[in-house]
Order: C-alpha cells, then structure tokens, then sequence
C-alpha cells in the first residue's frame, strides 16, 4: 500500500461522523453463507461506511466483489484493507479510487448537434454555406443569438486563486471545479459552458479575457477567484459587457441563503424587517450575503470577522465600501467581539473557518435561533451542537448534514432563466427572484420537520428558478427577448 496521510482531530472535539474519501476494494470471496456478512462487518470495526457492492464475477467456488467505502481520511484506507485481508480465505485483488476514476479524461465534452454524413451536409455547415450566415450576422449582429449557439453557452472563468477551501492552487488545479460546474449547468439546466482557466491572476489582464471572449457567450460565470479582486473584477465587466456576468461563490451563495432564511422564517414565525442578523466572515461570501439580506429587508446586519464586529476596519477595503456604507445605514457602528454581536441575534450565517463558535454563543441568542453555519468541510459549529444548545433551525455547507446551502440550486437555473431571455445583466430582482423560487419548492410536510431548503438534485428547482429569473429579469427592463424554452 502507498503511504498515507492520516488527518489529526483536536482535543474534545465530538466524533467526526463525515465521510470525505471513497475507496472500492475488489475482493475474491469464497462462495458461501456468511462471507459477506464476515466482511462488511470487518470493513464496519475499522471505520469505514459501506457504499454500493456489486458482484464482478461468479467463480466455481468464489466470488469476485467490488465493495465501495467511505472514510475520513484515506490514512484509513490502510487499516480497512489490513481489517478485510484478516477475514479468513478474502483476497484483496484491487485497492482503486473511484474518485480518480470519475475525473479520468475530464468531465465533460462537446457534442455535435448537427450530423456531418454527406458532403452535401458539410457544405451546408461549413463551406461554402456558413458564409451567408456570417454575412447574415455581419448585416444584423443580434442574429449571432438565433444562428449560432452563444444563446446557450457560457464561459466559466477562473484564476485558480480561491479554489473551493485549497486556496491559490492554481488555474489548473481549478480545472476539475471548472469542468464539474460544466458538467451541472450541462445536466440541470441544458446550458452549454466551458472552462477557461488563466494563467494570470492580475485583476486587468482578467478584466481584459473576459471582455475579448464575451462574442462567444451568452453570459460569463466567475469561480474561485479570491477577494479583494473578485469585487473588482466582476464590476467592471458588469459595466464594459452587455451579457450577464455572475460571481457564484458571492451571489450563488447569498441566494441559497435567503431562500433558506425565508423558509426558517416560517419555522420560527418571525418578520423579516425585526431580524438581528450576524454574518461571520466577509469576504466574497459573506458580503454578498449581507447586501442581499439588507435588499431583502433585513432590519440589521452586524458583520463579524476574526477581530470581532468590524466597522472601522473595513472602511478602507475598497472591495467593500458599498456594503459596508449599507451595513452603516441600518445600524450604528459598533465594536466587540463575537459574543457580544451574537447576544440577542437571531440568526447566525457562518461564511468563515471551522468551529468558532460555541454552545454558550447560541444559548445566547434570542428565542428559537437560526443557525446556518457554512464553512466547509468543517463548520463554524456542528449542527447537532448548535440544536442542543437550543437552535431552532440549522444548516451547513455540507452534503451529509439536513439543509445544504449549496449553490447548485441557484446557479443551473439563473443562468437559464438570463439566457433564455437573453439578459444584458443580473439584476438585484433577479437574484432574489431565483431566492424565493428556491424556497418555494420546499413542500409543507419537509418544513414542518424543519427542512429549509430543497435538496441539492431536486431537479424541479432549475425550472421553478429559471421561470421565476427570466421574469425578474423582463421586469427589470434587462431582457432582449420574451422568455422561450421554459
């Protein structure tokens, strides 16, 4: 076995019960009662949650399996293999990562919409015949959205800066993230997208790709690119483009958040304009989420970062003054620490590291507390933690837990609905339209067990939000075109 890298847990931290590594073992079993049940239960005393199994081949007197396994860490992996090879007569024939095996190749691919079988065929879509539709779309710019596939198309740009919770790796460590927001937007909604990865991080020079490669797409979508340049960079090709640019690691989020602060509203039976709301955290996250809290009629938004409530200090971030001008017109500045903006709050929206509050915080907050802790993949607090201590609702970043906030509800569906429009931006209305359309499909019976926000492959979201954008967007005055294919 290759050598590993176990992963430490700090001192009195409760028991990880998350599963981060896959790992499938084809085994050689003989044929007889019980020897599945020897196995798994070998596989269960060394940590490991059983996934799918399946049969690879039946033998004269053995059975070849393949056995997929969840661990915390794939300093595990050892000890797992060690714990099956111990069952009497059970060979490891194959130690294989799924993981490695899905991304082998990419992720996605182009594919031909119209067949190329005769050359009468290749004449009508090449030469000579694409020359009258370049001379149609040179007469007559618009025709470039009915005559050739920008209408359906985006371009997903990355620096690599910021990727998920690694850091600046690199444009193309960020190539997998990329190709898998491809692959959703593909599978969900039907919209074409394509990585561009760049191999700068200077913020004008992105500025600068962004405005070039705009001919091509309906709509440019920015990823892990960190602040304070994210802020920057989207807006000036807000301004400089007349398609939608969109920033899914600020507004993706916000949206899932108000669509999951409006449905725990219901649970806790609470207005939204009496709410004391504490964001931890304000980079691109968690800005984004207070301005569309505030634009939703949030009566106060304290915003937090590591020193504690943050005013002064953030005046002069250049990334940030508009939000924090917003912040100030709702509240009077202030200082101290976590705890005192935590006492009396209503809800707590963590966008920043893991574990950094505690019970005792949300014993403090005001009655039936709404927690959506969000860091990942360890958040600010556990949520069985936070509902001892008195949570009414809770939600995190991640898959294992009730209430994902993930930003695939939002993004498949906003970027049909601008596209299917042909939106020259993404407004405020279209955001929080995509918002209400999320918590919308969050049925009567999942609210009363305290779910707040629909899972993250109910595919009924991508149409519920791609109808409700592309009429915030008409609205707005934003779209060339009535709303088609929706």
């Amino acid at each position: 076995m290759a050598t590993t890298v176990a992963t430490t847990r700090a001192a009195g931290a409760p028991p990880r019960t998350n599963w981060e590594y896959l790992v499938t073992l084809r085994i050689e079993v003989p044929d007889r009662t019980g020897m599945l049940g020897q196995v798994t239960s070998a596989i269960g005393e060394a940590g490991g949650n059983i996934g799918p199994i399946d049969i690879v081949e039946r033998k004269r007197n053995t059975i070849i399996r393949d056995i997929t396994v969840a661990l915390e860490n794939m300093g595990a992996a050892d000890a797992l293999v060690d714990a099956v090879l111990a069952v009497p007569g059970v060979k490891v024939l194959q130690v294989m990562d799924p993981i490695t095996k899905v991304h082998d190749g990419g992720k996605i691919e182009v594919a031909v919409r119209t067949p190329v079988l005769s050359e009468s065929d290749l004449m009508a879509v090449y030469t000579p015949g694409v020359a009258h539709v370049c001379q149609d779309i040179h007469g007559n710019q618009s025709r470039v959205w009915e005559m050739t596939g920008k209408g359906s198309t985006i371009a997903i740009i990355t620096d690599g800066s910021a990727v998920l919770g690694l850091g600046n790796i690199g444009p193309e460590a960020g190539l997998p993230v990329m190709e898998g927001k491809s692959l959703l937007l593909k599978e969900l909604s039907g919209v074409n997208a394509w990585p561009l990865c760049l191999a700068t991080q200077d913020p004008d020079e992105i500025i600068q790709v962004g405005k070039a490669v705009a001919p091509g797409f309906g709509a440019i979508m920015l990823e892990d690119i960190s602040a304070p340049r994210c802020f920057y960079i989207e807006q000036q090709l807000d301004k400089l483009l007349d398609i939608p640019v969109f920033h899914d690691d600020q507004h993706g989020t916000a949206v899932v958040v108000l669509a999951g602060l409006l449905n725990a509203l219901k649970v806790v039976d609470k207005r939204i304009q009496d709410l004391k709301v504490v964001v931890m955290g304000l980079g691109a996250a968690g800005i984004a989420c207070a301005r569309i809290l505030l634009g939703a009629g949030v009566g106060q938004v304290v915003g937090v970062g590591r020193p504690g409530i943050v005013w002064d200090s953030l005046k002069d971030r250049a990334d940030s003054s508009e939000a924090i001008y917003e912040y100030k017109a709702m509240n009077q500045a202030r200082h101290g620490t976590l705890e005192d903006a935590m006492r009396g709050a209503d809800v707590f929206i963590g966008v920043s590291g893991p574990r950094v509050i505690q019970p005792s915080h949300v014993q403090s907050m005001a009655r039936d507390p709404i927690v959506f802790a969000l860091a990942n993949p360890e958040p600010e607090i556990r949520p069985e933690e936070a509902m001892a201590a008195g949570a009414k609702v809770c939600a995190t970043g991640r898959s294992d837990a009730p209430n994902q906030i993930n930003n695939m509800l939002c993004f498949p569906g906003l970027f049909r609905g601008a596209l299917a429009v042909r939106a020259t931006t993404v407004t405020h209305e279209m955001k929080a339209a995509a918002a209400e359309a999320i918590a919308s499909a969050v049925t009567p019976n999942e609210l009363a067990k305290g779910r707040v926000i629909p899972r993250p492959m109910n595919r009924a979201v991508v149409r519920r939000v791609a109808k409700a954008v592309a009429q915030a967007a008409i609205e707005s005055g934003v779209a060339r075109c009535k709303a088609t294919n929706l």
